[in-house]
């Protein structure tokens, strides 16, 4: 059997390191007195507490709130929230409550300054749920600080990411690019069907992505609200006056100081499905040219609105990029298969394909059905790398940016994605990276 992307090439199994957990654990183990209930030491069931991941939570927006604390660690009781953090106060006040519910105590703390959340002791892991231009600084600082790291996706610029790859790997830290992606069944089946020769020799894989936004209005300082860490907020991001469509739950996305627009937000799922199914998710494409829509000068998003790219890559690939939905499909010699919009079951040129088993000597690939949470929380334990290392979530962000600047230039450039640099074009190569704003850096 085939084992692809799970090999210990590939995702290797990291040096176990000497966090608070370990050692409580080994501590009991060799002074666990006569007497001790059977609830504590994990029996009948029940998890001791030393055998408990401890988590910070940073970010505690919609995505932070609901999906990766209520809807994600919260459901496993061999996690525990310790910490919750964010800039606005009555965010963090919120998850304190949800998390003391769950647990039915009153242990959750709050913080409003990450650096603490990173420098406890008693926390093993931390789960980051910023806008991406904290994602790289956050989760490089956590490494350092001997934790592990769920982040979410993309990183900010090419060469974050290059730089976060060395931090994660020479801190031998778990790290899950946090996307549900590669666990769900439709995009793992289209992926692994596509790997093992089904439609014959991939051609053209075809991606929609939703259109970005414009600003409801010309951008209006105004009194930073009560409770607010705006400076915070802006951290790495170059200075701004506040206003209300700024930092809103979104809008930031469409602000290239923060993100990449819906381009970045919506590729980081459906483009690494692409890269996935074409055997690229670690190296990337030769050239790409693309052409986006912009809002206007007076407008305070300036993230491509709709927009078209063209990628190619070594083995001959074509990959078609546009705005306006949130399929993909994959043609090849012999058929096609696509799932039409976003967990779309999949349909194909010929029933044969959808109904095709992969053999033991096949190709598998690697995914985890119950979700990043449950497979990163494993990581933790078993020290292997997630199904979303930071490699291919770096290798998929990259893709991005370089579509990015494809389309802000207004022409094709090529791309040496070992070297990670455009081949004689000193304007775009000058954007694979950007200045942090002091104090902050890597």
């Amino acid at each position: 059997m085939t084992f692809s992307t799970t090999d210990s090439a590939q995702f290797p199994h990291l040096p176990e390191k000497p966090t608070r957990r370990r050692y409580l654990r080994l501590s009991a183990a060799l002074a666990a007195p006569y007497f001790v209930p059977s609830s504590s030491l994990g029996l009948a069931g029940a998890i001791a507490p030393s055998e408990r991941i401890t988590l910070g939570c940073i970010g505690l927006g919609i995505h932070g709130m609901g999906w990766n604390l209520r809807d994600g660690f919260l459901k496993f009781d061999d996690a525990r929230v310790l910490a919750v953090c964010d800039v606005a106060n009555s965010r963090t006040e919120e998850a304190r409550r949800l998390v003391n519910k769950r647990y039915a105590n009153d242990d959750c703390a709050t913080h409003a300054d990450w650096r603490e959340v990173v420098q406890r002791d008693d926390i093993d892991a931390v789960v980051i749920s910023t806008p991406d231009h904290w994602h790289t600084p956050m989760a490089a600082a956590a490494a350092k600080a001997g934790k592990d790291v769920c982040c979410e996706k993309p990183t900010l610029t090419i060469a974050e990411g290059r730089a976060l790859i060395a931090i994660i790997r020479d801190n031998n830290t778990v790290f899950q690019t946090s996307t549900e992606d590669r666990s769900i069944a439709t995009y793992h089946r289209l992926a692994e069907l596509v790997r093992n020769g089904r439609i014959g020799t991939l051609q053209t894989i075809r991606v929609t992505l939703p259109p970005g936004s414009v600003a409801p209005e010309p951008p209006k300082p105004a009194p930073v609200p009560a409770g607010f860490d705006y400076n915070m907020w802006l951290g790495p991001a170059p200075e701004a006056p506040y206003c209300s469509n700024r930092c809103g739950a979104q809008q930031w996305r469409s602000i290239f100081d923060y993100s990449g627009g819906k381009f970045t937000d919506w590729g980081a799922h459906l483009l690494d499905t692409a890269q996935w199914a074409n055997d690229t998710e670690r190296i990337g494409p030769v050239w790409v040219e693309g052409k986006g829509e912009f809002p206007g000068k007076e407008s305070l998003y300036d993230a491509a609105i709709n927009y078209r790219l063209h990628y190619k890559y070594a083995n001959g690939v074509d990959l078609i990029v546009e705005s306006g939905g949130t399929g993909i499909r994959c043609e090849g010699t012999d058929g096609w298969i696509e799932s039409p919009a976003w967990r779309r079951p999949l349909s194909a040129s010929s029933p044969s394909i959808l109904e095709s088993v992969i053999g033991p000597e096949e190709t598998h690939l690697y995914t985890c059905p119950a979700g990043e949470h449950r497979n990163f929380l494993d990581c933790v334990r078993t020290r292997r790398d997630p199904y979303f290392p930071v490699e291919i979530g770096h290798a998929v962000s990259t893709l991005m940016h370089i579509g990015n600047i494809s389309m802000r230039l207004g022409r094709r450039l090529d791309w040496d994605p070992q070297a990670e640099a455009f081949a004689n074009d000193d304007a775009a190569n000058a954007m694979r990276s950007r200045t942090m704003r002091e104090p902050w850096t890597l």
